[in-house]
């Protein structure tokens, strides 16, 4: 009887030993992760910290900026939008009046006077020699101006006419007429030139 009891009492012992070692590991258990987790959490700080791009920081500063605004309504919208054109607007008219007085005392300073169309310039006038093909109009005869030039690369002779009218206030040339005409003002739509003297009568 004493063998029969001897081996009940050692397996109560075994099913008590093996119940406080289960009650004692879920204690001891989460106590390990802990400790990693613990690392992980005084490593974050550690790490090198990304840094924002300009844009990024302007767009976060806007961001910023924006909330801390009240909410507004449309039409106090466009009143600062009204507002701001006006700003706008009379700093450009500030900057056009300096502008323009700066250019006025510019030329207050140079001593060459601006010259006007109708005044005479002290530039040569072109002459040209050619032959009138036409005297129908009054007080104005065509005449052809024959050019001949050497090519500058091909060393060709290269003949050219070109047309022009030009002023006789006597009507004195006639068709075929060599004459002579000299640059002037404009004088009408097509005339810029003028009759100096008929070179040759026509046969």
């Amino acid at each position: 009887m004493a063998d029969e009891e001897t081996p009940e009492t050692t397996e109560d012992e075994a099913t008590e030993a093996v119940e406080e070692a289960v009650e004692a590991s879920p204690a001891e258990t989460p106590a390990a992760p802990e400790a990693p987790e613990a690392e992980a959490a005084g490593e974050a700080p550690a790490e090198p910290v990304v840094e924002l791009t300009k844009a990024e920081k302007r767009a976060a500063a806007q961001h910023a900026e924006a909330s801390k605004r009240p909410s507004r309504t449309p039409e106090e919208r466009q009143a600062e939008r009204v507002e701001e054109r006006k700003r706008k607007a009379a700093q450009r008219r500030r900057r056009r009046v300096k502008e323009r007085e700066q250019r006025k005392a510019a030329t207050s300073e140079s001593h060459e006077p601006t010259l006007s169309v109708h005044e005479p310039t002290t530039g040569r006038p072109k002459v040209r020699v050619g032959k009138v093909v036409s005297d129908k109009a009054d007080q104005t005869i065509t005449v052809r101006i024959e050019i001949a030039r050497r090519h500058r690369r091909y060393e060709k002779i290269v003949r050219s006419t070109s047309t022009l009218h030009a002023h006789d206030a006597a009507n004195d040339a006639n068709e075929g007429d060599l004459v002579r005409v000299i640059e002037s003002r404009p004088l009408s739509k097509t005339k810029r030139w003028r009759l100096v003297e008929v070179l040759e009568r026509a046969k």
